[in-house]
């Protein structure tokens, strides 16, 4: 299963960092930027994080929430967010199926070898749970600000 713009966002609930759970349809009235990342306190990942973290004011200025997923034990979501500062939600899938129900679970390869890992891939939701933007294979750099610009449109 996949995600496709103009369709429902699959509803997922989450542990999250600093306890509790995240619950995707419990944000309805709110935008919601859904990004996908492989490992915590990687280089790529934490260049990532700490772009979206950074532009928080201007994510809550129209309104949209951050949820930052991967595959990470919530213990390793805690100290990530310590070591950086991250405000924003880190939810765990560590026992889940919400990366694969996502399609950011996929094939890939390093040095030769194959292995399955998380794409690095952002999902925005409206108000409403619809897909409105989705980016698949993303490279940091300007990736948070086509984001963010997709997100004023909308």
């Amino acid at each position: 299963m996949s995600v496709e713009i103009g369709k429902p966002a699959p509803d997922f609930t989450l542990p999250k960092a600093g306890g509790g759970t995240v619950t995707l349809s419990a944000l309805r009235g709110k935008k919601v930027i859904v990004y996908f990342y492989p490992k915590a306190d990687t280089s790529g990942c934490t260049k990532e994080a700490c772009g979206f973290n950074d532009a928080l004011p201007e994510f809550e200025g129209v309104d949209a929430e951050i949820i930052g997923i991967s595959k990470d034990p919530v213990p390793a979501l805690n100290k990530f967010a310590a070591k950086y500062g991250l405000t924003f939600t880190l939810a765990s899938a560590k026992d889940d199926d919400t990366v694969e129900r996502y399609g950011a679970w996929v094939e890939k390869s390093m040095y030769g070898r194959k292995y399955m890992g998380i794409d690095r891939s952002t999902v925005l939701v409206d108000e409403q749970g619809i897909v409105r933007g989705l980016w698949r294979g993303v490279r940091v750099p300007g990736h948070v600000e086509a984001v963010l610009a997709a997100a004023q449109k909308g």
